[in-house]
């Protein structure tokens, strides 16, 4: 049976998640990165009657596309022949046309693409035999000979599925029969050929009334694909999906709502805990921002003039917490105390006071002088004011509790203390038990930034009564005793809890903890035996439990029922594959690279056609279909976990799996535990010894292609990307395999660096030029080369130059520049850093030269396993004498930046070192010139003299140079242009023509750079004929 829906649709880089599983599908498909399409799409759409390219006939044809999925479903189970194939329980999975479905919710907000259908088709044209059939089934359905009808009819199904006409007839027949379930499914197969909403709604709901969820999830897909505008059929299968826990589809069904209805809060209250329990804040937190920014600017005074305590706006002070809790859960604290503050003073109706945020602290919300919070027990709500510098005054803003403890939170986290416990201290004053959800969370504030001080005494507060104690607080208290140094303290909590639950084992192994740093390992063993016993007896019980509960419900739903489980009970498509099973899949998949490899190769010649002999349209199907097979192999390639694994420094070891290592698991603690215990009571001087595992061998090679073949496509498919416009999925792609176990080498990462560089530079991207050149810079230190690449791909423009005097480039110049200096003058003090395999300043002397500090990454040094590069033989030597390059570079920065001081202070320095460089002399020419034009300068004169003299210096190097002599001319008269010596300038761009006169015409050399300044001498001197003949003569074309 033909099936027009073979072809899978093509997604954009936003539909599947980068590095899913090659053989199983994980319940974690969705990535970030469609969070974040779906946010982007909610603002982005203006129209919400724009549905983008969702026509009526690509749904109608995918809706039959499924109606053939499913009949292939039934040959496949029941057989390809044989006219039983209605007699069973059809069974689904409907995952299988989950994604397919987001797809579609992404496609109605103008969200990704997806390959256009060819044109409609009508139903399928009906054989003399089958209408013959067709007949005698409707005759035999009148003659009320039911048996005959479904015989007969089942028969035309299996001929031709797509004669809607037999599957409502054997529905029909099915319903007088009394068997609603079998009716129900033939109703459904028979609406994927009508394409009518209203059926679909109705097979909706009665899926839901007889119990089956899924059924009813999958009814309510199509009723949206053939009618978007329905927002209800949405709403009922997100609040569906969110009965049956199936939060994804819940999220997916109330983000398409969103989008029709942004910042909608009842839509947000809704998605606002599954979104949480999915554990994507992010995308939480930004929905709550914009909505946040929508409504502060709907309702710039949120109440109403004559009632200020009645807020207006839907948004009001618990969605502003509830942002803030958000942004304090992902620890973003900047923002969320930027939250706190806007939203409070927006409710406020001070939103237009923004001066305020320039205060780095909360004086706007301080305590009115004079008035003390009434301090708790033990002096907690003490120190509640702070003296305040600067000019601003403080605000004395009332501020709601809840609010002034978000705001605590964030400052103590984010590591403010003083102003963090400036507003604990506010908070602990009120009463513990109507707030002692916020005096916990202070607690855990303290706790986690290791204040153990500040923790202890709360912790004892809230322990001491029944209504706010619980574990959790008693074994943190017993945490901070322990960190404090009251050991016996901390000893006393822990039996505490253990009383109280005695099948507590993390009480029990911390306590065994302290017994054994008491020095009584008999105590520490009896709790840890417990422990293991207990873990045994409990997994026992498991296994029991799963055993009981094993077993199916039979059931005649289309669809799998059963909710999906989150535990290990494996299901039938995440059961794991044999090792003969992955060996025969991958050996397809490697035929599969194999073949479109050698297409890719085939296509390249065609696409370049550097002869140009094949026809335009020739080079473009071409290029479209090595764009098409090349994105199947990078894609692939970047799906493969095994290629970007966690530690980098692991290489490639195949596909196949090897012998899985022991993971550690708290069973294995606790043997370790009680092992070391043992040995500690009978012999205390026992050795330890642990097994060395052989180093991993390394593969070149994956499916085929070696990784140097694979790298070069990469390469080749990024810059056709770039000449297409799509620069962004081109850095992405290269950024992306630079993580891979395949390419951590010096060499390819260096390769790769150059293809994002040579991106850059096409698309005029000169801010990722200097990151990618200052990691060269840092990979290679004391080489020169990565400093020239960086001054090619800066050339010229005003662009360029804007990235070439960026403050970041100047600051890891300035640093590169002083290791320099230090590894000529004071090599001792510098020690290899094997971490960032770099050398470094180590000792008292490091930074102390107020030195800023590195702003990457990976530029951060440590000290720990450093070595000298006597004591290991691959650390490159030091050089032995200064630099110039470097130290030109940095003062060509400083001129660039108009800061001609500090340029010559560097350029003379560099003058010193290599005094026969004429660009060194050109540049200090520059400089000095440069600084006597300023209104700053001291000693004008001596500056221009001093720029001339190195200029005359510049010209003796020069003048050697056979090409140099129209160069040094046209210096000379740029020099004379910026004095205002007019005519001598003049004669230097004259000069610079006769040269040019005597060169090939395709050579011009300089003359149109002295052609474009000699013609704006002319027009200010109002010589306006000449500088019209100079136009004509060198500046047209």
């Amino acid at each position: 049976m033909n099936n027009p829906m073979e072809d899978e649709p093509f997604y954009n880089d936003d539909d599947d998640a980068v590095g899913e599983d090659e053989y199983t599908r994980s319940e974690d498909s969705d990535s970030e990165s469609e969070s974040e399409s779906e946010i982007e799409g909610i603002q982005q759409i203006s129209d919400p009657n724009d549905l983008g390219d969702n026509t009526p006939e690509g749904t109608e044809i995918e809706i039959e596309g499924d109606f053939d999925r499913l009949i292939a479903n039934i040959r496949v189970s029941d057989g390809a022949s044989g006219s039983n194939m209605m007699t069973r329980d059809w069974d689904f999975n409907i995952e299988e046309n989950e994604a397919e479905f987001r797809d579609e919710l992404r496609a109605a907000s103008g969200i990704g693409r997806k390959r256009r259908k060819t044109g409609r088709q009508s139903g399928p044209v009906l054989s003399q035999q089958v209408k013959a059939l067709v007949g005698e089934g409707n005759q035999a359905y009148v003659d009320a000979d039911i048996p005959s009808a479904i015989r007969i009819m089942q028969e035309v199904i299996r001929i031709e599925p797509r004669a809607a006409s037999a599957w409502a007839v054997l529905a029909q027949c099915y319903s007088d029969l009394n068997e609603p379930k079998k009716e129900l499914q033939l109703r459904i197969m028979a609406a994927h050929l009508r394409h009518d909403a209203e059926e679909w709604e109705r097979l909706a709901r009665s899926s839901k009334d007889m119990g089956y969820n899924q059924q009813a999830l999958y009814c309510y897909r199509k009723l949206y694909s053939l009618d978007p505008n329905n927002v209800d059929a949405l709403w009922d299968r997100a609040s569906l999906a969110k009965e049956m826990g199936d939060l994804r589809t819940a999220r997916h069904s109330y983000l398409a709502i969103l989008k029709r209805f942004p910042h909608d809060l009842t839509v947000l209250s809704e998605l606002r805990p599954l979104l949480i329990e999915l554990s994507d804040l992010q995308t939480c937190a930004t929905l709550f921002q914009f909505a946040f920014e929508h409504y502060s600017s709907v309702f710039p005074i949120p109440f109403s003039a004559s009632d200020p305590t009645s807020i207006s706006s839907p948004f009001a002070q618990m969605e502003v917490l509830c942002l803030t809790d958000l942004y304090n859960t992902l620890g973003q604290y900047e923002h969320a105390i930027h939250a706190i503050k806007r939203g409070c003073r927006w409710l406020q109706g001070r939103a237009a006071e923004k001066f305020w945020d320039v205060c780095e602290d909360d004086r706007e919300f301080d305590l009115t002088e004079g008035t003390e919070a009434s301090a708790g027990e033990a002096g907690l709500g003490a120190g509640t004011h702070r003296e305040r510098e600067g000019d601003v005054r403080p605000g004395l803003y009332p501020l709601d509790v809840n609010a002034r403890h978000r705001l605590a939170i964030a400052r103590i986290k984010m590591g403010d203390i003083e102003e963090g416990k400036m507003h604990a201290n506010i908070v602990l004053s009120q009463d513990l038990l109507d707030y002692s959800p916020l005096f916990v969370e202070i607690s855990d504030a303290y706790f986690d930034r290791e204040m153990y001080a500040e923790a202890s005494p709360l912790y004892e507060l809230l322990g001491e009564d029944a209504a706010t104690s619980n574990f959790g607080i008693l074994l943190n208290a017993a945490a901070c005793r322990r960190m404090l140094g009251n050991m016996r303290e901390a000893v006393d909590l822990y039996k505490t809890v253990i009383d109280a639950d005695p099948t507590h084992n993390e009480a029990k192994m911390k306590l065994a903890e302290l017994y054994e740093i008491m020095d009584e390992p008999r105590k520490a063993l009896d709790l840890v035996y417990q422990v293991i016993d207990s873990r045994g007896r409990n997994k026992n019980q498991r296994e029991q439990g799963d055993t009981s509960q094993a077993g199916g419900v039979a059931h005649t739903s289309l669809f799998e029922e059963t909710p999906r489980s989150k535990g290990r009970t494996p299901s039938r498509k995440m059961q794991k594959l044999t090792p003969a099973q992955l060996r025969e899949l991958e050996e397809q998949k490697e035929k599969d690279v194999l073949r479109g490899y050698k297409r890719v190769e085939e296509l390249w010649p065609k696409m370049l056609d550097k002869t140009h002999t094949e026809p335009d349209r020739s080079r473009e199907e071409a290029e479209r279909e090595w764009i098409f097979e090349a994105e199947k192999l990078v894609e692939m390639f970047r799906e493969t976990r095994m290629l970007f694994l966690s530690t980098r420094n692991n290489p490639f070891r195949g596909m196949l799996p090897r012998k899985p290592a022991v993971k550690r698991d708290d069973q294995a603690d606790e043997d370790r535990m009680a092992s070391r215990l043992e040995l500690m009571e009978q012999v205390n001087n026992a050795r330890k010894s642990k097994d060395k595992e052989d180093k991993p061998t390394k593969v070149d090679i994956f499916r085929g292609v070696s990784f140097d073949n694979w790298l070069k496509l990469f390469m080749q498919y990024s810059f056709q990307l770039t000449k297409r416009g799509q620069y962004e999925v081109a850095d992405e792609v290269l950024r992306h395999i630079s993580f891979s176990n395949a390419y951590q080498s010096l060499g390819t990462q260096d390769t790769i660096r150059y293809a994002l560089i040579a991106c850059a530079i096409s698309t005029g991207r000169y801010l990722v030029v200097v990151e990618q050149c200052r990691k060269l810079i840092t990979t290679h230190q004391f080489n020169n080369e990565p400093i020239r690449i960086l001054l090619a791909s800066l050339a010229s423009g005003l662009r360029p130059t804007d990235s070439f005097i960026v403050s970041t480039l100047q600051k890891h110049m300035l640093r590169e520049l002083k290791i320099n200096d230090t590894a000529v003058k004071n090599p001792e003090t510098l020690r290899w850093v094997p971490t960032n395999r770099r050398y470094a300043v180590t000792g008292p002397k490091a930074g102390g030269d107020g030195e800023d500090p590195p702003d990457d990454d990976d530029e951060a040094l440590q000290d720990e396993g450093s070595a000298t590069s006597g004591e290991k033989p691959n650390v490159p030597c030091m050089p032995t004498k200064h630099n110039p390059i470097t130290v030109t570079v940095y003062g060509q920065m400083c001129a660039s930046a108009k800061s001609y001081q500090s340029a010559i202070f560097y350029l003379l320095h560099a003058y010193d070192y290599s005094p026969e460089d004429p660009l060194i002399c050109l540049s200090l020419a520059i400089a000095s010139i440069g600084r006597a034009m300023q209104r700053q300068s001291d000693n004008r004169h001596h500056l221009i003299t001093q720029g001339m003299a190195f200029l005359s210096r510049y010209r003796a190097l020069r003048k050697s140079s056979p090409k140099g002599i129209d160069e040094i001319e046209f210096n000379f008269g740029r020099a004379f242009q910026q004095l205002g010596l007019y005519s001598h300038a003049a004669q230097h761009y004259e000069r610079v023509f006769e040269l040019a006169e005597g060169k090939p015409s395709d050579d011009p050399g300089l003359a149109r750079e002295a052609a474009y300044n000699l013609g704006q001498i002319y027009v200010m001197t109002g010589a306006i004929p000449l500088a019209q003949a100079i136009y004509r003569k060198w500046l047209s074309f």
